[in-house]
């Protein structure tokens, strides 16, 4: 991952927290005195952020010596420590929050996709969405590959997607894949999302290079895919809770896309705590 944006995004984080002033308890309670901490997990998942969690120790005092036990896209546990922390108590106490913070919510996003993932199997691909926090896209579809789940499109510059309102302003799927072949011709990755079968022919006859089956049921899926029978990359999406992956992956597309991967996990369980003598 890229250091200066990293750092970039620290220091913004930072920011909220400190207003110029600092840390007006710690600094209070402390001067030079030093000390041992370690990063506890508590809870069982993928470890994802330790770039984030290093770097934030660091800008808050570059003598911060951080050793790590585990690496990123590693499995954890609970009771596992995951680093050690060492340096001035001072130091540590301010960057203690940002540091969880960030490794917080991207191991979060690595073990929720690799709880995808499984349920998935080995022949279907579990992808990520652009629904993701503004600013930190590319470090959550990181987590999301840390998980063993696979990048949709980064953004709207790198693979055309062709959605329900381009095709109903522009009239249709043919309509609408003609003027993007004429402008782009085979530069991009075309997709279509399809709303029905008749949507699903219509992108075939276009020669999609992927559709995606939106908000359809299973049978509706199934007859898609036969429809389709290899001709097209299928995806489906919409609503994909764990709960729905086994069997839409049973229908046999190739990609489900799933927003939920990164845009409402809850935060995995760490603790900074002093070390133990």
């Amino acid at each position: 991952m890229k250091k200066r944006r990293i750092r970039k995004i620290i220091d913004s984080a930072l920011q909220e927290d400190f207003k110029n002033v600092g840390d007006i308890t710690t600094e209070a309670i402390f001067a030079n005195e030093e000390d041992s901490f370690v990063l506890l997990s508590k809870s069982y998942g993928i470890l994802c952020g330790m770039d984030f969690f290093q770097e934030t120790f660091h800008i808050v005092d570059s003598n911060c010596n951080i050793e790590f036990n585990f690496k990123d896209g590693s499995k954890i546990t609970n009771g596992d420590i995951v680093a050690s922390i060492n340096g001035r108590i001072s130091s540590i106490l301010k960057a203690e929050r940002t540091a969880l913070n960030f490794i917080s919510h991207l191991s979060a996003i690595a073990t929720k996709t690799g709880d995808f993932v499984r349920e998935a199997g080995d022949r279907c691909k579990i992808l990520d969405t652009r629904k993701t926090i503004p600013g930190l896209r590319e470090f959550e579809k990181y987590a999301v590959r840390c998980g063993g789940g696979n990048n949709h499109r980064m953004g709207l510059y790198d693979m055309v997607m062709i959605k329900d309102n381009h095709i109903d302003s522009a009239g249709s799927i043919k309509k609408a894949v003609g003027k993007i072949r004429k402008k782009w011709g085979s530069k991009f990755k075309i997709e279509v999302e399809t709303r029905n079968p008749e949507e699903v022919k219509q992108a075939l006859i276009a020669k999609a290079d992927r559709i995606m089956l939106d908000n359809m049921s299973l049978d509706m899926m199934k007859e898609a895919v036969k429809m389709i029978a290899g001709k097209s990359e299928v995806e489906a999406s919409g609503n994909m809770t764990l709960r729905r992956i086994r069997s839409v992956a049973a229908t046999g597309v190739d990609f489900i896309s799933v927003g939920e991967l990164t845009h409402s996990v809850k935060a995995f369980d760490f603790s900074l705590q002093k070390k133990k003598k």
